[in-house]
């Protein structure tokens, strides 16, 4: 255990229950071998399908029921009065997959009128941000809608350097828009696995502009099962503008038997991107490739971050008020795989429990992979296996 002090248990989401009613690659140098693992002991993808018992535009509270953090005001949700655009036309049939993409499309406040009993609206093709659109995108599910990849088809898709969604600058990987901002909605069976160009993030796949998620919920999204670097079941993320961290904010990752699985970080993988994760939680997320990274004979690569893939060069993470549990890997990094190849990187814990994390090695700190020398600060956290 590295610290000595619980975390605090006093108030049931404080402030956020507020909230709810308004191809780079890196190699993991330094790492050891992987686990050795038979193939008997390869892990199996979380269960699938849109019926498993669980309502998920059900409109459930969101995020870690102990977690208190303060969150810097960047961090909040957007609380604007007005839409830009209206998905659905007060009825359930209204609030198609196509009404939704089209209101992506033209970008601003996007919200939902669905008639007053929650609903999932089935994707079979992605939504896609284009990036001369409004260059703020707020999409807002008020708690009551899930949108689902019927288990076919990735969700949300933004690329700033995708000449496709129209370029609008000459350093696509470093502009300011669009800015997304996704917020009490649910994700679930999404699934990348079809995509060959971009095959991680199977709910949502974002590079350039900024990335904000707050009071969401992500469960069994799938991305690329197996290869070194590519991933992220629920996120998949890179070149947030001016190196600005992507906002994780009072969110649910996963429920036993229902986690979002992924080659590597079974919820949320980046290269060279800045996470700033409050008050969120992350259970039974899965990283099922093998081998680690670089891939190698007889090993395809993959299997570090049970819940986080952290990869890149001067990498900050930041995890706040945060719980993880049941996530499981294949190689390295139980709950979270954190490599700054540089070694210039932090990692800040705090009021945060790892505990309960399943297989892996080179763990530095318990459930944690990172070199040695990573500069840390865990304050009022419990780290244990």
């Amino acid at each position: 255990m590295e610290t000595s002090k619980s975390i605090p248990k006093a108030i049931l989401f404080g402030a956020v229950a507020l909230w709810c009613l308004m191809g780079i690659g890196c190699a993991e140098s330094g790492a050891s071998s992987a686990t050795g693992m038979d193939s008997s002991a390869v892990l199996v993808p979380a269960p699938l399908g849109l019926a498993h018992g669980m309502d998920f535009g059900d409109g459930g509270i969101p995020g870690n029921p102990s977690g208190t953090s303060k969150v810097p005001v960047d961090a909040l949700p957007d609380t604007g009065t007005r839409p830009d655009r209206v998905v659905g036309t007060g009825t359930r049939a209204s609030c198609t997959g196509d009404a939704f993409r089209k209101a992506v499309a033209h970008g601003g406040r996007i919200w939902f009128d669905c008639g007053p009993d929650t609903l999932t609206i089935v994707l079979d093709k992605p939504a896609k941000v284009f990036n001369d659109s409004l260059p703020d995108i707020v999409i807002d599910g008020n708690g009551k809608v899930a949108l689902s990849g019927g288990n076919k088809s990735r969700i949300l898709y933004m690329n700033t350097c995708d000449s496709l969604q129209h370029w609008t600058t000459n350093h696509c990987q470093d502009q300011d828009h669009p800015r997304l901002t996704l917020q009490n909605l649910t994700f679930v069976d999404g699934d990348s696995r079809t995509e060959t160009q971009y095959a991680g993030g199977g709910a949502v796949w974002s590079r350039g502009g900024r990335l904000k998620v707050v009071n969401c919920r992500f469960f069994r999204n799938v991305a690329a099962l197996l290869g070194p670097d590519v991933g992220g079941g629920a996120i998949r993320a890179f070149s947030q503008s001016k190196g600005l961290p992507v906002y994780v904010v009072n969110s649910t990752f996963g429920a036993v038997g229902h986690g979002n699985v992924a080659s590597n970080g079974g919820a949320l993988s980046s290269i060279m991107v800045n996470w700033s994760v409050y008050n969120s939680l992350f259970v039974g997320n899965q990283a099922v490739g093998n081998g680690g990274n670089p891939e190698k004979a007889g090993t395809p690569g993959g299997g570090s971050g049970g819940a986080i893939y952290n990869d890149g060069n001067t990498l900050t993470l930041t995890i706040s008020g945060s719980r993880f549990e049941k996530n499981e890997v294949n190689a390295f990094g139980a709950a979270i795989f954190f490599v700054s190849n540089n070694h210039d990187g932090l990692i800040r814990l705090t009021d945060t429990r790892i505990s309960g994390n399943l297989r892996g090695s080179w763990h530095i700190l318990p459930g944690i992979a990172m070199h040695d020398d990573t500069r840390r600060e865990v304050t009022n956290s419990v780290l244990e296996n």
